[in-house]
């Protein structure tokens, strides 16, 4: 902040300060010509209902007067004028990085003994299963859903459906550095009549209602999509392409949505949480994760 904007906060946050002990001081006195406490002022209201000149209560002032007092004694213990640092040296940059220093001596013991583990180890243990629902809800949740079931858009990551792979490496790997899904436009490259086609011949892979002879037709330019989603439309993880055979739909499965995708591509991506969350809580949440899909599709 430069020395010009730091003096106008400094002084306009003084001036409101004493324009407010100004205003207190000159209200709580007996003005010439007014009539004194207790004494009415003239004003009538019903009949018998009439306005006094009344101070208001002596504590009630006394509460105001503290309130700036407090104030000022805040202005000059914290930064809160202009580039003024404070007598404490108080910054939120500080405060955080203490608490920070606290949090890894109080759970530096829980963090060692945890992290020889492999992601397979931490899913069956208690007590890290307890640090990865909490991180989590903390930081998936927002877009994955509180149960993890996603919703448009987010994979539901509970049925055993993977864009990238469901191994332990591919998890991690999702979560530390992140996923950019990109599926091209393909709308100037093939006619409307290809297009429809198209949409009626994946929605017979994954056994949706659809028009069987479109569907024949389509099954020849599905070739231009093979390149990603394979000749059988069972995708490929290594580039995150959907499998288009399981009826599982990140966008929707009816004909204008999947046209739509068809048409203008798709773009989506999943952020990096490995600078946020660091190695080790990124492997506790991923085992989490790993553990949610495993025990939800674990055979009864």
């Amino acid at each position: 902040m430069s020395n010009g904007w730091s003096w106008f906060i400094i002084i306009l946050t003084l001036a409101n300060i004493a324009a407010c002990w100004w205003l207190l001081a000159t209200n709580s006195k007996r003005k010439p010509g007014e009539p004194a406490a207790d004494e009415t002022m003239g004003h009538v209201w019903d009949g018998d209902l009439r306005e006094y000149n009344q101070p208001l209560p002596l504590w009630w002032m006394m509460l105001f007067y503290l309130t700036i007092i407090y104030g000022i004694g805040y202005l000059i213990l914290y930064p809160a004028l202009g580039n003024y640092e404070g007598l404490l040296g108080w910054t939120q940059t500080g405060q955080y990085e203490q608490e920070l220093v606290q949090a890894r001596n109080r759970y530096s013991a829980i963090y060692d003994r945890l992290a020889p583990m492999s992601i397979e180890e931490l899913a069956a243990d208690e007590q890290a299963m307890a640090i990865g629902h909490r991180v989590y809800v903390n930081n998936c949740s927002v877009c994955h859903g509180s149960d993890a079931r996603g919703a448009t858009t987010f994979p539901n990551l509970v049925d055993d459906d993977w864009l990238y792979g469901g191994s332990t490496d591919a998890i991690l790997s999702s979560v530390v550095n992140g996923r950019a899904g990109m599926m091209p436009a393909m709308g100037p490259a093939m006619s409307d009549e290809a297009i429809d086609s198209v949409v009626q011949y994946v929605r017979s892979l994954s056994g949706l209602e659809h028009d069987a002879a479109a569907a024949a037709a389509g099954k020849a330019q599905f070739a231009v999509c093979a390149g990603c989603h394979g000749m059988d439309g069972a995708g490929n993880q290594v580039l995150g392409a959907p499998n288009l055979t399981d009826n599982v739909w990140l966008y929707g499965s009816e004909p204008a949505q999947i046209r739509e995708g068809i048409v203008n591509g798709r773009a989506n991506r999943m952020p990096a949480h490995g600078d946020l969350l660091g190695e080790e809580r990124a492997r506790i949440v991923s085992a989490y994760v790993y553990k949610l899909s495993r025990d939800a599709n674990a055979t009864p």
